[in-house]
C-alpha cells in the first residue's frame, strides 16, 4: 500500500506554513499561529521521512531524531544541525509555553521553511 497521502498531508501543511509566515505579525495571536504551523509541518516531516525509509527497506527508528538522521543518511536533508534545531524548537513549544520561549521559535521560523520545502522535493522523488 503506497503512503503518499502522508507526502500529500505534509505539503500541503507546508504550504499553509509557508502562507502563514507570509502574514506580517501585527499580533501575538498571528505569531502563535504560525508556530501551530511550524510544529504541525514538522509532525509530517519527520514522519514522512519514517513511513518511506521504511518503505524503502531502511530503518529509520520510531524518534524524530532517528528520523532526521536517516534522512540525513539518504540525503533527503543537508543541513542536519538546522533540522535538530526544528527539532528543539518543537519540542520546546510542544512540552511547554512560555512566551519569550516562543517568539525566540517565531524569530526562527523563517528559516525553516526552506529545509522543510527542499525535505519534500527529495521525498517526491525518492
Amino acid at each position: 500500500m503506497s503512503e503518499s497521502w502522508i507526502i500529500d498531508d505534509f505539503a500541503a501543511a507546508l504550504e499553509q506554513f509557508e502562507a502563514a509566515m507570509q502574514v506580517v505579525p501585527e499580533s501575538d495571536l498571528i505569531k502563535a499561529g504560525c508556530i501551530q504551523y511550524f510544529e504541525f509541518t514538522f509532525e509530517l516531516a519527520w514522519k514522512s521521512v519514517k513511513i518511506l525509509a521504511e518503505q524503502a527497506g531502511l530503518e529509520a527508528g520510531g524518534s524524530p531524531r532517528s528520523c532526521l538522521k536517516t534522512a540525513f543518511a539518504q540525503s533527503w536533508i543537508d543541513d542536519e544541525p538546522l533540522w535538530l534545531e526544528m527539532l528543539e524548537a518543537r519540542n520546546r513549544m510542544s512540552h511547554t509555553y512560555h512566551a519569550k520561549e516562543a517568539l525566540q521559535v517565531y524569530d526562527r521560523l523563517s528559516h525553516f521553511t526552506r529545509p522543510m520545502r527542499t525535505l519534500l522535493v527529495a521525498l517526491r522523488t525518492a
